[in-house]
């Protein structure tokens, strides 16, 4: 694991952090100058630069948009430079898009990057080697990283990182850094992170110590009212459709369920049927892929006796995209032009032969998950 070093010195016995360490010493002896914290580096090192640009995935989720919005917030109060947030693509599941409408973070959504030597460019919940966001494959490196999930390879220069795959959520870690500057967020910023670390801790089996003291530290900025309102988003007209494809289109075998979509005419429905069906009883890993935009996605669920799901997916996408995440929820991607919409034949199977390889099941022929009788009876 990744680190930049020890953790933020928190007083639990306040409603803030203590930025000062007690430490016991001899008679006579200097005191012992208090230690810095990772905000305090994370600020020191991005002072040298005029501007800072932040940089998260593309189709950022919850705390990709929280843990941006809450470093733009950091740095405003104690930089006082200028200071951007950027990110690729769009957001698309609906309770994403509901928190965007109500919360109005202080997102850009650009096609391209340009910066110059006087930028600090920070890469937030995601890492360079991922093939996920607007650095990829470019010039520009990040002079810091800021991450929660296990990363799949740890070889990428930045003067400060910040990887803790032990957290629920990114959002965490830039809670602990609000906290430990003496830094209040407003309650719309305090409502996108407490969302961020609810919705990326769901089917998580480790809620950390320091999810919880974030989450109880949040607590009184947070305007509940908007926070029901973003859980409670509508569903478009479509979502319904592709969910009844999906039920229509899952095969299971043995204790692992396979479904690969005809259509999807959102990201979030990928995530959304790999969520539902981990909730089977006789489940333990689930994966759904389905073409998005010419870019076949993959979500990647495990029950805690599925085994670690980061390892599944890369273990089905190697040489062919890439993938990560965390032990029980995991997804990845495969850029390759596609003209059907749909995963082709030989790619499903290529895929179907890795996913029962991965899970050690050695059943080649599957079970619909909804027997067609079941469905034509019904219509």
């Amino acid at each position: 694991m990744l680190d930049s070093g020890v953790d933020e010195p928190w007083d639990y016995g306040r409603g803030r952090s203590s930025l000062t360490t007690v430490t016991k010493h001899n008679k006579g002896a200097k005191p012992a100058r208090p230690r810095r914290t990772r905000s305090d580096r994370l600020l020191s090192v991005l002072s040298e630069f005029e501007q800072v640009l932040i940089v998260t995935h593309d189709n950022p989720d919850p705390d990709a948009i929280a843990s941006g919005w809450g470093l733009l917030r950091l740095f405003a109060e104690k930089l006082k430079i200028p200071c951007r947030f950027v990110a690729g693509g769009a957001v698309v599941r609906a309770e994403n898009r509901r928190l965007l409408e109500i919360l109005r973070p202080p997102i850009e959504f650009v096609e391209e990057i340009e910066t110059s030597d006087n930028v600090g460019v920070l890469l937030v919940d995601t890492i360079p080697t991922a093939a996920n966001h607007l650095l990829r494959g470019g010039n520009v490196y990040p002079i810091a990283v800021i991450d929660h999930h296990e990363p799949e390879s740890e070889r990428f220069p930045a003067r400060f990182r910040d990887i803790r795959p032990k957290l629920a959520a990114t959002a965490t870690i830039v809670g602990q850094y609000l906290r430990a500057q003496d830094t209040e967020p407003s309650a719309d910023l305090a409502t996108a992170l407490a969302y961020a670390i609810r919705t990326d801790a769901v089917g998580v089996a480790r809620f950390s110590r320091s999810d919880h003291q974030v989450l109880n530290w949040l607590g009184p900025f947070v305007a509940h009212d908007k926070l029901a309102n973003i859980e409670a988003a509508p569903l478009p007209l479509e979502y319904f459709a592709d969910l009844l494809l999906a039920l229509q289109n899952t095969y299971v075998y043995k204790n692992a369920a396979l479904c690969f979509l005809p259509q999807a005419n959102g990201v979030e429905i990928v995530g959304e049927v790999a969520d539902a069906l981990i909730r089977c009883q006789t489940i333990d890993r689930a994966l759904c892929g389905a073409v998005v935009e010419d870019e076949v996605l993959l979500s990647v669920r495990t029950s805690p006796a599925g085994g670690d799901a980061s390892e599944l997916v890369r273990g089905v996408l190697a040489r062919l995209g890439r993938g990560g995440g965390h032990q029980q929820r995991a997804g990845g991607k495969i850029s390759r032009p596609v003209q059907s919409g749909r995963i082709n034949e030989e790619l499903q199977a290529e895929l179907r032969a890795r996913w029962l390889r991965v899970c050690g099941v050695d059943q080649q022929r599957g079970k619909r998950l909804v027997a067609p009788r079941q469905i034509v009876q019904n219509l």
